[in-house]
């Protein structure tokens, strides 16, 4: 097993904390490793939110994934907005916090979208100098989501993975894989995911998603509206054999269903990770 650079243990299978679940997850109090949570639902919430928060907190481990970040904005740094997030974080006993790579404003103006970097030399070293100082802020491990994609920028000047992979070492951050995303980007834009997966620095792996999509014939797009399919499946064992364990949360987010619909597929993933065990106990006996 390759541990990650933090020594977090494998918090092992869980989903996210969705309003329409709610009443199910606090009268049945459901078999889940964990809970993930948006954090800017509850920033700046008190009353019945937070006491829902409070209420599952007590019972699982919960995990904060954001959307506010925005590691690349060239904007000064949101330290109001950090210092709600460590706040909660406090609150909830987060073992990290995760957010995505991508800017959201320009000039204070909010986009309300996760919006894609120029992956060059240049905004690696604005990024990097960013995330030193959140996480400095936050005296908490960051783990930053490679993004779906749907452009590419012609001034790019190396792939996604060697650019995460060296921000995750320079700024000493981790890394919050979506092997949905690799699949989506690489089939819109024709690089092989499996490649990804293999240069992927596992050591700085905190967490991983995986999730549905839909697929538009020309394009696909991440719409965490269905079922994972079947090859997302295969590179998720493919990571778990590399690195031996890591939280992962199956995200459902559009078109939800039925909790125990949600809650088998993440059950699938423990199938995953026994295959991808079994493997490596075969090349072992094999020598």
């Amino acid at each position: 097993m390759v541990e990650n650079k933090w020594g977090l243990p494998d918090f092992g299978l869980g989903m996210g904390l969705r309003s329409v679940h709610y009443d199910h997850v606090l009268t049945n109090k459901p078999k889940v490793d964990f809970f993930e949570v948006i954090s800017e639902t509850f920033l700046d919430k008190g009353g019945k939110p937070m006491a829902i928060l409070e209420e599952v907190s007590s019972h699982y481990r919960v995990l904060l994934h954001g959307v506010s970040m925005a590691v690349g904005n060239t904007d000064p740094i949101d330290f109001e907005y950090l210092k709600k997030l460590k706040s909660l974080a406090r609150k909830v006993k987060a073992p990290f916090v995760s957010d995505h790579l991508c800017w959201n404003a320009y000039m204070c103006h909010n986009s309300h979208d996760l919006l894609p970097i120029p992956l060059t030399e240049k905004t690696l070293q604005h990024v990097v100098g960013r995330v030193r100082q959140i996480q400095d802020f936050l005296e908490l491990p960051v783990a930053l989501e490679n993004p779906s994609n749907y452009l590419e920028f012609k001034m790019s000047q190396m792939s996604e993975i060697e650019y995460l992979s060296r921000l995750a070492e320079e700024a000493d951050c981790g890394l919050l894989l979506d092997v949905n995303n690799v699949f989506v980007s690489a089939n819109n834009h024709g690089f092989c995911p499996d490649d990804y997966i293999e240069q992927v620095p596992v050591e700085r792996v905190l967490y991983h998603h995986v999730a549905g999509h839909t697929d538009k014939g020309t394009h696909i797009v991440d719409t965490h509206s269905d079922h994972v399919v079947d090859k997302v499946w295969d590179m998720y064992t493919r990571l778990h054999e590399r690195h031996g364990g890591r939280s992962t949360m199956v995200e459902w987010d559009a078109d939800i269903p039925d909790f125990e619909t949600v809650h088998n597929e993440v059950l699938k993933a423990q199938h995953y990770r026994d295959l991808a065990e079994a493997r490596v106990k075969e090349r072992v006996n094999a020598g």
